[in-house]
């Protein structure tokens, strides 16, 4: 072994310090003359030299050999041959320092851009596929990037379109290592716009369609679509491309098994619809959209259970995750709350007992320590829900069993978790049933608690809560025994001046618990102060504002959320004062 590394280690300083100068001295010489390419006259004697001198164990030496036979513009079986060559060197990231200011990366744009598909199609997977290992090279990456290789695999794309049948499978073979390049590209900030001006996004919808049987580059697409729709520009893009909702969810319906594809095309879903009530509309528009949804959404909460059941039967624990759908879950969750928002999907969808059941059934399966952001995404989906006052809705019709699975978010480690079962309280409490649970189950002193979290946020979404439950009068002692007098004033006067939607729910807080007659809830220095700070709050709503920006927000919301109430607490406390 140690001698055959000595004679492997004397080659290398031969071709490196002997050959490679030479080759070196050739390309200088011939460049010169300006005989590269059909003209040079010995160009076949000069390649059948430079293919003799192909040494497997000198990428350096290799790649320079490639670079002179690409400007000698071989073609047939010698390029070939060359390209084949230059994807083998690709292929180790510890050549990725021979390839970053190489001419070869020029050369292999180029093929792309004229070698024909039908005659020249292993040339082209070859190049392609080196340009996808080369591409996960930060450097290289923004160097292709400059030479608009975004622009040639559009090109390329087009090209690709009209394949005759026969050619289909290579065409096929291309595109997986064309569509893995662009999604290496992709990940590139200055990839974006040119994603966008070049088409691409709809190119790629396209492809979506017409290879919607091959796995790989539905795979590599949705992984393209899923880093661009974070963006603004792209998602516009994407959203505006005709059919792509229903292609996606065909999509989604025929690789269901698919997970990182499925994920990712959620994904997308879920950043498309996320600020756009005109795309949450469309998705819910599509044939069998919500079916095919709920179909991907049962699957795989089944799929887990089914994992876990025959364990449970023998009254063992299932020794691995048993949660691998999460990230499934996850994003469809997601992508439903999203459409839950739009007004007239929203009760639709709180009138369809299957989806309900589904919420409910992921709560009944997961604790929050295991599956936190999937059981908060699962609330914040009822909340939207919840949110739509339909007598006999499904969600209605199961606010007591809703109820009960937000009692342990309620009461669980995650304040994420806490808010949204709180948000979801603060829906369901506009029922005398789920106000009665609460009491009975001595919820409230935790709800009370939620006041001192400093929090504008939980602070809105307990008061909310508070304020359903003290429109019961039976209720109001039990509230005034925990001191929720103290912690309604403290919260408005620390965060109401920021916040007039919270200083109005506040203040009405207080007129409920009061039920009119403020001297049966506050005493007199607690009366005293609560007129000092209404008064300061009434007297003028700009000048508690501070962001210039949102000024005409700010003082909406006072004419509209804030004063109206504290108006009327305020004319409440008056005679009370004066009678002092």
């Amino acid at each position: 072994d140690s001698k055959l590394c000595t004679e492997q280690d004397s080659q290398s300083l031969v071709w490196n310090n002997r050959i490679a100068p030479l080759l070196e001295q050739l390309e200088a010489i011939v460049a010169a003359a300006d005989i590269l390419g059909h003209r040079c006259k010995g160009r076949s004697k000069i390649l059948r030299t430079l293919f003799r001198l192909i040494d497997l164990n000198s990428s350096r030496l290799n790649l320079h050999i490639a670079k002179i036979c690409l400007q000698l513009c071989v073609s047939g079986n010698n390029l070939l041959n060359i390209c084949k060559l230059v994807f083998k060197l690709s292929r180790s990231e510890s050549n990725d320092d021979l390839f970053q200011d190489s001419p070869v990366l020029d050369s292999l744009l180029d093929i792309l851009s004229t070698e024909d598909v039908s005659s020249s199609g292993e040339v082209l997977l070859y190049s392609v596929g080196t340009l996808k290992f080369l591409s996960g090279n930060r450097t290289i990456l923004k160097r292709l990037l400059d030479k608009n290789c975004v622009g040639v695999s559009h090109k390329l794309i087009q090209r690709l379109q009209p394949i005759e049948e026969t050619n289909m499978t290579l065409a096929g073979h291309i595109l997986v290592q064309l569509t893995a390049t662009l999604r290496n590209l992709a990940n590139h900030p200055e990839s974006r716009p040119l994603f966008v001006s070049f088409g691409l996004l709809s190119d790629l919808c396209l492809l979506l369609r017409q290879h919607h049987k091959d796995q790989d580059v539905c795979t590599n697409i949705s992984r393209i679509f899923s880093k661009l729709s974070s963006y603004s520009e792209c998602r516009l893009a994407l959203s505006q491309t005709h059919g792509c909702y229903q292609l996606f969810l065909e999509v989604l319906s025929q690789h269901h098994q698919k997970q990182d594809l499925v994920v990712r095309l959620l994904f997308t879903l879920g950043n498309i619809t996320a600020k756009s009530d005109e795309a949450r509309l469309q998705l819910f528009q599509c044939e069998g959209s919500v079916d095919t949804l709920l179909q991907i959404y049962n699957r795989h909460q089944r799929r887990d259970t089914d994992k876990v059941h025959p364990q449970q039967q023998t009254g063992t624990q299932h020794p691995g995750n048993p949660h691998e759908s999460d990230d499934v879950l996850v994003k469809l969750v997601r992508v439903l709350a999203n459409m839950c928002i739009h007004r007239s999907v929203g009760p639709a969808l709180a009138n369809n007992a299957t989806f309900i059941q589904l919420l409910i059934e992921t709560l009944e399966l997961r604790c929050v320590q295991e599956s936190e952001e999937l059981t908060v995404n699962t609330a914040a989906t009822i909340n939207n829900l919840s949110y739509y006052e339909q007598p006999n809705s499904a969600v209605r019709n199961c606010h007591l069993t809703i109820a009960k699975l937000m009692m342990k978010l309620l009461l669980s480690p995650s304040m994420d978790a806490v808010l949204e079962a709180t948000r979801v309280f603060g829906n369901l409490t506009q029922s005398s049933e789920v106000r009665d649970y609460l009491m009975q189950s001595k919820a409230h002193p935790f709800i009370v608690a939620l006041l001192d979290s400093k929090s504008p946020d939980v602070c809105f979404s307990a008061c909310g809560v508070l304020t359903n439950l003290a429109s019961d009068v039976a209720n109001r002692e039990s509230l005034a025994l925990v001191g929720i007098a103290a912690k309604l004033m403290d919260c408005l006067q620390d965060l109401g001046q920021g916040d007039w939607q919270l200083a109005g729910q506040l203040c009405q807080a207080i007129w409920n618990l009061a039920g009119g007659c403020p001297e049966s809830f506050l005493d007199q220095e607690q009366t005293e102060a609560l007129l000092d700070i209404l008064t300061a709050y009434l007297d003028e709503a700009l000048k508690w504002i501070q962001n210039e920006d949102l000024k005409d927000y700010h003082k909406a919301c006072w004419e509209l959320e804030f004063f109206p109430v504290a108006q009327k607490l305020l004319q409440g406390l008056q005679p009370l004062t004066l009678n002092s």
